[in-house]
């Protein structure tokens, strides 16, 4: 119950953030820090799920789902501002419909993501998508791109050594296309090992 309200208040929060960012540069800054606050929630619900003993199929899939909602909420807002081109939340966007599709056709045969009754059936599928070190490689990516790209806002806004804005976008979508790359490497296991529970 704990860890699924933690899952809410992340929600709620990557709304204020990004209604919030651009009204001042102090506010942005603190908008920054918002933004890492968000994503370490993500670990924080999974170890207090565990930690107080509530871990459930529902838990497991409302924090993928939240995961996934702010994962794209992110990505939309900073290709909206201009950071990033528009194609890089369409494919996370895409893919995630692909993955969720078929995760939850294996969650209605009982199957969950991760964990001991995962999906995945081989080793490889295991390590490239449901292993702790690939989602938490990943996650470090992903939080890194982010924290640079609301850093970028912040720096925009500030108005100082505008010289510098283009090589600081550049950088972010270079970081960001590196993330997105990975997003679908590791996509690629869940269509291998899930296409079996929509066949037929």
């Amino acid at each position: 119950m704990i860890a699924n309200l933690i899952t809410l208040f992340r929600l709620i929060l990557v709304f204020v953030v990004i209604s919030l960012f651009g009204v001042h540069i102090y506010l942005d800054i603190l908008l920054v820090g918002l933004i890492g606050l968000i994503l370490f929630l993500d670990a924080v619900d999974g170890y207090v799920a565990r930690r107080l003993n509530q871990t459930s199929d529902f838990g497991a899939l409302f924090d993928i789902v939240g995961d996934r909602i702010v994962e794209c909420i992110f990505w939309v807002y900073f290709a909206v501002v201009g950071l990033i081109p528009f194609w890089i939340p369409v494919i996370v966007i895409a893919r995630g419909f692909f993955t969720d599709g078929l995760r939850s056709a294996a969650f209605a045969e009982g199957k969950t993501a991760f964990g001991e009754n995962t999906m995945m059936s081989s080793k490889w599928t295991r390590a490239l998508t449901s292993s702790r070190a690939s989602r938490s490689i990943y996650g470090i990516m992903k939080t890194l791109a982010f924290l640079y790209l609301g850093g970028v806002i912040a720096f925009k806004n500030s108005g100082i050594f505008p010289e510098l804005v283009i090589g600081l976008e550049l950088a972010g979508v270079i970081l960001s296309t590196v993330v997105v790359a990975m997003c679908l490497i590791r996509g690629l296991p869940v269509l291998v090992d899930g296409w079996k529970y929509v066949k037929g």
